[in-house]
């Protein structure tokens, strides 16, 4: 469990995938205007059968470059039914190691839903996670998507490690309810800490055991090169895409390996490409506590008064877990992940006064419920495998890994940041990648694209999970006239079919037209 996941994020996808279906159901609002500047940019090829494109990196085999997807009726996919027959599935084999072109392979789940009207081309999407199956999620979402598909066959794909694409599968269901049920992620107690420690290594083995060769291979930028040749397969001469949360972070690894190969990108609820581990978590735990603030403002409480009754609630819960039945109980820990999870969406505000208003009255089965739902868990004790394939993408990525002694001395920092959330995100520094059997690849990913066209970076300032102040800097980071910043007041996790009607007509304009905004502009 963490609170990483945006698209998760901290991208549950459940969770996720709910609050989206219903903030897509209304787009009233509106927002401040500014002049647009026009990018023309080159039409696809119309709606004939794509053909791998001549702008493929050079230097990879014909195999892979000239290979041509298999399009085919999708099936069932893990918790979600087959999607309707407007969708086709394919494989497309990628490299294990891209620094070995011509070794060993893997196949990449790919879905395809087809242009409704007049086809400019492929949008591929990247929901966020890491770890988010976009084969999955993609049909769930595409009635957001209405003006979009009208131009584009919508695509996305299950990345290295996720769902259809060589899952990461660490651990059963007993081990992931065990872990749930002894390991607290607070530790107050040398015994406490050294339990959370021993789970982190316990895990990366597993990880190590289970994946092999792929596990330092789950990176970022692999991934990034992953796309570029699907790019090449769908036969575009240019990536248009769309991704959130997480997905900010692929797209501007994207930009900076493959500036020239850029067409029209969105970045929505952005991660900080500046922040490292421990600013991460820092800015998660400023992100999560103004959601919570402006929670308690909306009932008309005090925010300290209303964040220090939910701090006093996860401290006598850490003494004393409220048993709910059927052998399970809800623990501090996972009651600060269900006080997350609607937090993603202020429509789901209303379930986290009923789940707190429960549990002070000594019923912990709706926020128990809430966290069930983050982290993926189905009334059979089923466990999703997002949050491991987060994990081993995340490690496989970040070769920071602050130690316990690190973690601790930061922990009245932590609190004094969020009474309710500092605490969990602060040792999670520390767990999170604790003795991880790969070196991770970078300290925070590099995004600078000189010479990609201009880049839509769209911010909200209510958005716990990728604070606001991350969209800012990843503008700044690929560079100038490259980066262009739009700003949505709003509250919840992204800002596209979030409800403001001038956020979704200036990246349909954008996508759709070419109609780059003037930066900063701002929607209200």
């Amino acid at each position: 469990m963490t609170l990483r996941r945006p698209a998760e994020g901290p991208w549950g996808v459940v969770a996720l995938v709910l609050a989206l279906l219903v903030v897509f159901g209304g787009c009233a609002g509106g927002g401040s205007g500014g002049e647009e500047r026009g990018d023309p940019g080159p039409a696809s090829p119309s709606a004939s059968a794509p053909t791998p494109s001549s702008s493929a990196s050079p230097g990879l085999p014909p195999a892979l470059t000239g290979q041509k997807l298999a399009w085919k009726k999708c099936g069932a996919s893990e918790g979600h039914p087959a999607p309707g027959r407007e969708w086709r599935c394919a494989k497309l084999t990628v490299p294990v190691d891209w620094a070995e072109p011509t070794g060993d392979t893997l196949r990449m789940a790919v879905i395809r839903g087809a242009a409704t009207g007049e086809r400019r081309g492929s949008l591929v999407f990247n929901f966020g996670g890491p770890g988010g199956s976009g084969v999955s999620l993609l049909p769930l979402f595409a009635a957001g998507y209405g003006t979009l598909h009208r131009a584009y066959d919508l695509v996305s794909f299950d990345p290295r490690g996720v769902g259809g694409s060589a899952r990461v599968d660490c651990r059963d269901d007993a081990a992931v309810a065990r872990a749930e049920r002894t390991v607290d992620l607070t530790p107050d107690t040398p015994a406490e800490e050294r339990a959370f420690l021993a789970d982190a290594r316990a895990f990366g083995k597993s990880c190590a055991k289970a994946t092999g060769a792929l596990l330092p291979q789950l990176t970022t930028a692999n991934t990034a090169r992953d796309l570029d040749l699907l790019r090449t397969v769908l036969g575009e001469a240019k990536l248009d895409y769309f991704g959130v949360s997480y997905g900010t972070e692929l797209g501007g690894t994207y930009a900076h390996l493959f500036p020239r190969h850029v067409g029209r990108m969105v970045l929505d609820a952005v991660v900080d490409p500046a922040a490292d581990t421990v600013e991460h978590a820092k800015g998660q735990a400023r992100g999560f506590q103004r959601a919570l603030d402006a929670y308690f403002r909306s009932l008309g409480e005090d925010p300290k008064a209303g964040t220090a009754k939910a701090a006093a609630l996860l401290k006598k819960l850490d003494a004393r877990p409220l048993p709910v039945g059927k052998g399970r109980e809800l623990t501090e820990s996972l009651a600060v992940v269900g006080l997350v999870s609607p937090l993603y969406s202020e429509a789901s505000w209303p379930q986290l006064t009923r789940a707190l208003d429960a549990a002070e009255a000594g019923d912990g089965a709706p926020l128990l419920a809430l966290a069930d739902s983050y982290n993926d868990r189905d009334p059979d004790g089923h466990y999703g495998k997002q949050a491991q394939a987060q994990r081993a993408i995340s490690c496989a990525d970040d070769r920071t890994r602050p130690t316990a002694a690190e973690a601790r001395a930061r922990l009245t920092e932590f609190r004094a940041i969020s009474p309710v959330f500092g605490p969990y995100l602060g040792w999670d520094t520390a767990g999170w990648c604790h003795d991880w059997p790969a070196k991770g690849d970078r300290t925070t990913p590099e995004v600078s694209a000189p010479g990609a066209p201009p880049i839509l970076v769209v911010g909200n300032t209510g958005d716990p999970a990728t604070p606001f102040e991350g969209a800012a800097r990843m503008a700044r980071e690929l560079g100038e006239g490259v980066g262009v910043e739009l700003v949505w007041h709003g509250e919840g996790h992204g800002a596209y079919g979030s409800g403001s009607r001038c956020v979704d007509d200036t990246v349909d304009a954008y996508l759709v037209r070419g109609k780059v905004p003037a930066p900063g502009k701002e929607c209200r």
